[in-house]
């Protein structure tokens, strides 16, 4: 068969000077759909293309085996970091920052509104698509309160209303509905989504969660199939309190760049279920995150110290970045993190003493920018974080900051704490999968041994699947 899968185009970050460009600005995301996507790939015996692979996104997928230790006053986060030495490059330093999202209780959790946008066209009509859909909703449906209630509408060459707003009390209904879904004809996809907004609307209920999720292999062939025009339409539907999240299946036709896409602009979060076993790590472990939003429009802005970094390059998020000045401009849209949602950051930093990669500028101190006599105070800071959100029914933003103190030593790799070693092999197993240059030396047994070094107690076992994927990646790299 062939592929004809659609993924955006992404440029790896770069090394940046700290004395030209010594702030960082982005928005945080906790998308985990290219992992379980790459993971796909290599189940079916074929490395994905560079371009598919999202280092964030693999990132993200690993709950955290330790919690952050330090919540933040008046904001729903905590925040720890570390400092270690990076461990594809020996005379440079990985930081890793945690952001956690506070839990909610799942009986104290507002009453959700699901609307089911089930795409049940021609393109579905394969095992790990359709079928893979019902059995993935079933789940989700195990999960509901009395409180909460669930539409369907399906599309394929027409929309329908399968079944109306049904109460969670009454799973037999619901469950039935899911049942008799079948897979036929082309796909409009687009009066679906409209059809899906509409019964929300006809649901919906201020402060509760009121939420499309889409379900489908993205392969839009009747009606408005551009993406710009689809995210038009979401982002006008979102202002009235409807979010939407997506959930990807099947593969040679997925249009991964559409769906992740439209999930962003939804301020929802995008899933790829490529088995039963993701389905209830999506919709049943991680229910709270995947549907509650704890806070909305999420960025962060970090400025290093040029007294203490020379150089900086983010690993991942390319496609999250934003201009300095869109950090506090409350009409740039960011990434929302749900109930729970643990966001990891990763940089890799060229401390002061290294041999820099760059020339020093002629004008310039050796450390860089020319340090004010006031800034002397702050010395012991490596760089200093700052988190903007909005709470879930706000329209205004608010501020924290947190000073990432440079007493977090920089220490040997092998002596780090567990996530801050597994995190740095899912990086280097992700950039490798990129082509990036820096990991081009380092084998992939290494990862695997890293990776293998850092597992912790992995109740859920993702950590030692891992392991075996970053195998499964060396035997199909080797000639």
């Amino acid at each position: 068969m062939t592929d004809t899968a659609k993924y955006d185009k992404i440029t790896d970050n770069g090394i940046v000077q700290v004395a030209e460009q010594p702030v960082s600005t982005f928005s945080l995301d906790v998308d985990t759909g290219s992992y379980a996507n790459t993971r796909r790939f290599l189940a079916d015996n074929r490395l994905p293309p560079p371009d598919a692979v999202r280092t964030e996104e693999l990132l993200n997928y690993f709950p955290s085996e330790a919690p952050s230790a330090k919540h933040i006053d008046n904001a729903p986060f905590a925040v720890d970091y570390e400092l270690a030495q990076a461990p594809w490059a020996m005379n440079k330093a990985l930081l890793r920052i945690n952001v956690q999202a506070m839990d909610v209780n799942a009986r104290r959790a507002p009453a959700s509104h699901l609307t089911f946008l089930v795409d049940v066209s021609g393109s579905m009509n394969e095992e790990r698509k359709l079928p893979l859909v019902k059995q993935s909703l079933k789940l989700l449906v195990e999960q509901l309160r009395p409180q909460d209630t669930v539409s369907l509408v399906t599309y394929a060459g027409a929309t329908r209303v399968v079944l109306q707003p049904t109460s969670g009390s009454n799973k037999n209904a619901i469950l039935t509905a899911i049942n008799e879904l079948n897979a036929g004809g082309s796909t409009a996809g687009a009066s679906g989504l409209k059809l899906a907004y509409d019964m929300a609307h006809q649901n919906f209920v201020k402060g509760d969660v009121n939420r499309v999720l889409l379900a489908t292999d993205g392969d839009f062939n009747v009606g408005v199939t551009s993406t710009e025009e689809l995210k038009s339409f979401i982002k006008h539907e979102r202002e009235s309190g409807i979010t939407l999240s997506t959930l990807g299946y099947g593969g040679n036709n997925f249009n991964d760049a559409m769906m992740e896409q439209i999930a962003n602009v939804g301020n929802g979060n995008f899933s790829f279920i490529d088995s039963a076993r993701e389905a209830e790590k999506v919709l049943k472990d991680e229910m709270g995150s995947t549907l509650l939003t704890v806070a909305k429009d999420v960025k962060a802005q970090i400025e290093f110290n040029p007294a203490r970094v020379q150089e900086w390059r983010q690993i991942g998020y390319e496609n999250r970045q934003l201009k300095r000045e869109d950090f506090n401009n409350d009409t740039v849209d960011a990434g929302d993190i749900g109930a729970g949602k643990r966001v990891t950051v990763l940089y890799e930093l060229l401390l002061q003493g290294e041999h820099s990669s760059v020339d020093p500028l002629r004008y310039q101190t050796n450390t860089g920018i020319p340090v004010p006599p006031a800034v002397d105070a702050r010395m012991d800071e490596l760089a200093f974080l700052k988190l903007r959100w909005k709470a879930p029914n706000s329209d205004r933003s608010q501020l924290v900051s947190v000073p990432v103190l440079a007493s977090a030593s920089l220490q040997p790799f092998t002596q780090a704490s567990i996530d801050t070693r597994f995190m740095g092999a899912v990086a280097a197993f992700g950039q490798k999968l990129r082509n990036n240059a820096a990991v081009a030396q380092t084998p992939w047994e290494q990862i695997a041994a890293w990776a293998r070094g850092a597992k912790g107690e992995d109740i859920n076992g993702h950590r030692a699947e891992f392991v075996q994927l970053v195998k499964d990646a060396k035997r199909l790299a080797t000639p």
